[in-house]
């Protein structure tokens, strides 16, 4: 693919070069353009219709919030925020940014904050060549887009699966890697996720944090219970016919009845 169109928008000058001259070294980023402030910002965006911006928050006259507010939407690129503070990283995702890197910035966090970048552009380009052949199809049968979605698609749709949770505890932000999560419980509309030899208290629904876990990879066992099917190290059966499933790191976990056909069909047995 061709390089990201970025743009570096700072009110710190040696913030600004010293990004600047990272992303020199990395192929996947050109920087076309540095601004100081949130206005520079808005005029460069439109001018240049990059890609990817990496946009400042605090800045004097227009934040970095309010930049995004502003742009139109046909002409909104990625954004990744860039911040010396970490209280505003739910209020980023809101906004739909690509990620949220604090100052000063390690190397191998600028590298994964570009690596999902480019995923996320791939994921767009692919949908805009899926649309164009859409309107292409449409034009040359006269069929509909509900009928060429059928024919071309089928049913299923590949589906993006955040890597990522926010939890907010008071005033700390915690981002939870998902591939880190063994196993979630219920406590009402609390959930407690064990990720990585710790315990985060996230209020939403069993239903809501279900869906925005990968299936293939996360299995419902009770009312109030799912686990990273990948952490599983054993399983021994009850005399009731139920399952006690045994994770990396010493839980034990009880399959209920309503769930058993699943953990066996996951086990082979």
């Amino acid at each position: 693919m061709n390089s990201l169109k970025t743009i570096i928008v700072d009110d710190e000058s040696l913030a600004r070069r010293g990004l600047a001259l990272r992303l020199q070294q990395i192929p996947m980023v050109d920087v076309i353009a540095e601004c100081a402030n949130g206005q520079q910002a808005l005029e460069a965006i439109a001018e240049h219709s990059p890609d990817l911006v990496f946009l400042d928050i605090q800045m004097p006259g227009i934040d970095g919030f309010e930049v995004v507010r502003q742009l139109q939407t046909d002409n909104l690129p990625m954004v990744i925020f860039v911040t010396a503070f970490d209280q505003y990283a739910v209020d980023a995702f809101k906004v739909h940014a690509v990620d949220y890197v604090l100052k000063p910035i390690d190397d191998d966090r600028l590298h994964e904050a570009i690596d999902r970048a480019v995923a996320h552009h791939s994921h767009e380009e692919a949908e805009r060549s899926k649309q164009r052949l859409m309107d292409l199809m449409m034009g040359m049968t006269g069929a509909s887009a509900a009928s060429i979605e059928e024919m071309v698609q089928g049913e299923t749709e590949v589906r993006q699966w955040p890597e990522k949770l926010v939890v907010k505890d008071g005033s700390d932000i915690h981002l939870i890697k998902v591939a880190d999560i063994h196993w979630v419980d219920a406590a009402g509309d609390y959930m407690c996720i064990h990720a990585g030899g710790e315990t985060h208290i996230m209020r939403i629904t069993m239903k809501q944090l279900e869906a925005m876990l990968n299936p293939a990879r996360f299995l419902r066992i009770h009312r109030s219970t799912i686990i990273n099917s990948d952490y599983i190290s054993g399983a021994h059966t009850l005399g009731n016919g139920e399952y006690m499933l045994s994770l990396e790191g010493g839980a034990q976990l009880k399959v209920s009845r309503g769930f058993r056909d699943k953990v066996k069909q996951l086990l082979g047995a």
